[in-house]
């Protein structure tokens, strides 16, 4: 490529011959040419998310309904979501920084549903001894109930506690992101797509389906 070749030769003078080239600096660099993102279409959501079953489809389902990145569902806490004023509040995400987006009304029912059963294994890990997770910054220092708090738990946690090696007791973390990453594959190489859908297509579907 054009770039390939001015690096080799500013190489090739300088390293090799000891040579300035002052002239070059004033060459202009070829620009990449951004790829468009992948968008499916209505239907192919819907065939997608049929393909998927459990917690995996609801948190595709909330990536797409609600335009996440991956990470962002899935460090999503109780209190990030608003049911009364159908609202996910996104915190800190990318270049740090907070925001809101849409809940929408299809996804309330399937939420409120989730959420009872991860309260019910919230209680049974408090009467564990655990219940706890990870806080952000110091917060477990300045309040050393809140990592026990229901408001701080994880929307969509692991399926298996790990040990804390800090305070030596078993937490839960979030469902990490390569276990819906695996299932949105899956579902894909099952439905023979010809598109190269990811996780973060569903944003980017989600944006399209909005204009």
């Amino acid at each position: 490529t054009q770039n390939q070749a001015f690096s080799a030769l500013l190489f090739l003078y300088k390293d090799i011959f000891g040579k300035d080239l002052p002239w070059m600096k004033g060459i202009v660099h070829a620009k990449r040419k951004k790829k468009l993102p992948v968008v499916m279409s209505q239907k192919e959501v819907q065939v997608v998310l049929g393909e998927m079953v459990g917690t995996l489809k609801l948190v595709a389902t909330v990536l797409y309904g609600s335009g996440l990145r991956l990470m962002e569902g899935c460090r999503l806490r109780v209190k990030d979501v608003d049911f009364d004023r159908h609202e996910i509040h996104i915190r800190n995400g990318k270049g740090g920084k907070d925001r809101k987006t849409m809940l929408p009304h299809r996804l309330v029912g399937p939420l409120e549903q989730h959420l009872r059963l991860v309260r019910q294994q919230h209680r049974e890990d408090c009467a564990r001894g655990w219940g706890s997770v990870e806080l952000p910054g110091a917060m477990d220092k300045k309040s050393p109930t809140s990592p026990w708090d229901w408001a701080w738990q994880w929307v969509f946690p692991a399926t298996s506690a790990y040990l804390h090696e800090a305070t030596r007791k078993r937490r839960r973390h979030h469902l990490h992101e390569t276990v819906i990453q695996k299932e949105v594959r899956r579902s894909v190489q099952a439905l023979k797509m010809s598109k190269r859908v990811t996780c973060h297509t569903f944003r980017h579907t989600f944006a399209t389906h909005l204009l």
